[in-house]
């Protein structure tokens, strides 16, 4: 057979857990609230359409329904609505346990329960809402003065989702072109991270595909994307292929076609789609004037793009640092930290002595100290002397061995009719080039 990339050799393709279906129920992971349209206005008092299932009281309780506006608590909804203070607190504390008040975001609903008494008067017995389309959160009265909370997920449905296009000027624009979420295409950014300088290695012509996971609901409301399973990069003419695999000890990373960890010990651009500036040597400082020394690349990026952790180490430095501005700086290991200067603003997490994880948000690009425009000045130290970047060698992770190779050659095998599945009767998203290719088919490449 042939490549689907440009002629290249098939590539088997790789997802831990799929065994070659299509579709599969699952236990989903939890999603931000976000993307829901905020009304004009608050809505209180509207009458629900259905009774809670989590409290056999509510079918016959008065339900409020709230929506969350602009600068407003949770605690502040529930005693505009006449709920005691003193019970406020206690069912704030209760949903605490299960979800995290501040992270309701403006236009979602929240339904007040109430249930009747004599004379007239209410008595406040809990509230629920849905933090996303697969969860459901309720804290509910137990007692005078107590109450509990408790959740529910909806199982969802992981569909295998394929795309293939030709790079024309961006990678992300490329992805749009595809219809591949966002989200996708920041995992994929990511995980070619460890090899790819998305400025330079990049060019019009080259081409990628991808294979990843849409999670739907019974109900056949989309919950967001799963895992990319399986994607290949050609730039200049090579592949890139990469492949997620579940190790037999549980373990779940991505591998070439030789079954080589991709991970590294750095990222090579701790930014995402950012263009290099400036790199490390000699050169004419815009803002000093004569040539200095820049031990440094620099990323030109606007001012609030994420800056990530080139690696997993321990935080050493943060905060105002001269001509730097905000600054963070993470050590590795006994020779080898990382420098990140200029941010508009440092993450919450990243403090002093604390531990990052490799790809964690530690701040933001900015323009702070000697700057003369939104960048990231990123640097790597060894022994406490900056390097070239690009001079550093660079260990990958693991590679699999005997059975374990043998296990991950067997899966790449069985699910490369998966990926052939999730591409039949779909027309694939392509960007036309310049000089379109005639005679071109499902089968081939455009």
């Amino acid at each position: 057979m042939r490549s689907r990339l440009g002629g290249l050799p098939t590539l088997a393709l790789v997802a831990a857990g799929l065994a070659g279906l299509l579709s599969y129920t699952v236990a989903p992971p939890a999603y931000a609230a976000g993307g829901r349209t905020a009304p004009p206005e608050r809505v209180a008092k509207e009458p629900a359409k259905e009774a809670s299932d989590d409290d056999e009281r509510s079918s016959s309780a008065h339900r409020h329904i709230l929506s969350v506006g602009r600068g407003d608590t949770l605690m502040d909804m529930l005693t505009g609505a006449d709920v005691p203070a003193d019970e406020a607190t206690n069912a704030i504390a209760a949903l605490r346990k299960v979800y995290d008040p501040r992270k309701l975001q403006v236009g979602q609903q929240v339904t007040v329960l109430f249930e009747p008494r004599r004379g007239g008067t209410k008595r406040f017995v809990g509230l629920e809402f849905l933090p996303d389309v697969v969860r459901s959160v309720s804290v509910s009265r137990k007692g005078d003065t107590a109450f509990t909370s408790s959740e529910s997920e909806k199982a969802v449905t992981r569909q295998p989702v394929a795309a293939q296009t030709v790079i024309r000027s961006s990678l992300f624009e490329a992805g749009n072109a595809a219809g591949v979420p966002v989200s996708v295409m920041m995992a994929l950014i990511r995980d070619y991270s460890y090899d790819v300088d998305f400025q330079r290695d990049l060019q019009p012509g080259d081409q990628f595909e991808v294979l990843y996971e849409r999670l739907v609901t019974a109900d056949g409301k989309n919950a967001g994307e799963g895992d990319v399973l399986y994607a290949a990069l050609v730039l200049s003419g090579k592949e890139y292929p990469i492949y997620r695999h579940k190790s037999r000890d549980g373990r779940i990373d991505y591998y070439n076609r030789d079954g080589e960890s991709i991970r590294r010990a750095l990222l090579r651009t701790p930014i995402d789609g950012a263009r290099i500036t400036s790199g490390f040597g000699m050169r004419h400082h815009p803002i000093l004037g004569f040539s200095k020394m820049h031990k440094g690349m620099d990323f030109g990026a606007p001012t609030g793009t994420p800056i990530y952790a080139a690696g997993g180490g321990v935080v050493e430095e943060v905060g105002p640092n001269g001509a730097y501005g905000n600054y963070i700086r993470i050590r590795h290991n006994t020779q080898i930290a990382t420098a990140y200067a200029h941010l508009s603003r440092i993450a919450k997490s990243t403090r002093r002595g604390a531990r990052v994880d490799q790809g964690d948000v530690i701040g933001y690009v900015g323009t702070t100290g000697r700057s003369t425009g939104p960048h990231l000045h990123y640097e790597v130290l060894k022994g406490g002397q900056q390097i070239n970047p690009k001079s550093i060698d660079l260990p990958t992770g693991d590679k699999l061995e005997g059975r374990e190779l043998q296990a991950f050659e067997q899966t790449v095998r069985s699910l490369e009719k998966t990926f052939e599945q999730a591409r039949s009767g779909l027309q694939l998203a392509r960007t036309p080039g310049p000089h379109e290719d005639k005679g071109c088919t499902k089968a081939t490449t455009c």
